[in-house]
């Protein structure tokens, strides 16, 4: 019953994230480092997700998340370097830019959002209203769900990306797996993210985490199927901690 009251609550968009910093499972200074293989192309290759500031953008105090990855075979590579400023005391995006480099084409995003007028503009002249006023990005939404209860079968519906063709988000619970790498052995919660993302998934992609199945909520594994490019699986190989953690 306890499982279906907030299947049902958290579908119906009543979840309402932590509000205050010290609540996150997540903080500055932390660091991942993961192996990357891509099944396609049997290439491999590294990748980093940190969180560094904190850096203040229009009067607003935000912390820096990052993610760089890079792979491939030979000269034939592609790489990605995204990062988000968000404001961790409303978990709202301020600031986009994602870089890609892949095979045959490039992009280039950066993006600014403004919260409270609910409105983002881009670099390249688009522009358009958000769905609320705690907006959020591809690599932002990933340390919100770090965030959530993550109850067996539970389903989370969200309406958050600031670029209101990208909703809705959609996260449910599969299941609970052990797993072990090079930075140890891990219990984790495995979880599955749908998302619209026309780009990289011709529509709907999936991406699914295997997150620490404690308050750190680490991602130790993290999968997803592009077109081009096949199955890519990062895999944790080493961690940093800040050297004080504060979680819920």
């Amino acid at each position: 019953m306890r499982t279906l009251f907030w299947t049902l609550l958290l579908a119906l968009g009543a979840w309402n994230s932590p509000s205050t910093r010290e609540q996150w499972p997540w903080y500055l200074g932390e660091r991942f480092t993961y192996g990357v293989h891509v099944a396609r192309m049997g290439a491999t290759g590294h990748a980093e997700m940190w969180v560094a500031g904190p850096e203040v953008v229009r009067g607003t105090e935000t912390y820096v998340l990052h993610f760089n990855s890079k792979a491939g075979v030979g000269p034939f590579t592609a790489s990605d370097r995204t990062t988000s400023w968000i404001d961790p005391t409303r978990m709202a995006a301020m600031r986009f830019e994602k870089i890609e480099h892949h095979l045959l084409e490039s992009h280039h995003d950066e993006v600014e959002i403004y919260p409270t007028q609910r409105r983002w503009t881009a670099a390249d002249g688009t522009s358009g209203e958000t769905p609320g006023d705690s907006p959020l990005d591809e690599l932002s939404f990933i340390y919100l769900v770090r965030s959530l209860p993550l109850l067996d079968d539970s389903v989370y519906v969200f309406d958050r990306h600031f670029d209101v063709q990208r909703n809705p988000t959609n996260v449910r619970v599969v299941a609970h797996e052990s797993l072990d790498t090079k930075a140890g052995h891990f219990e984790t919660i495995r979880v599955e993210m749908r998302v619209k993302d026309p780009r990289h998934y011709r529509g709907e992609g999936v991406v699914v985490f295997n997150l620490s199945d404690d308050a750190r909520r680490i991602p130790v594994r993290i999968e997803s199927t592009v077109p081009v490019f096949g199955k890519t699986v990062l895999t944790l190989e080493t961690l940093t901690s800040a050297a004080t953690v504060v979680v819920p």
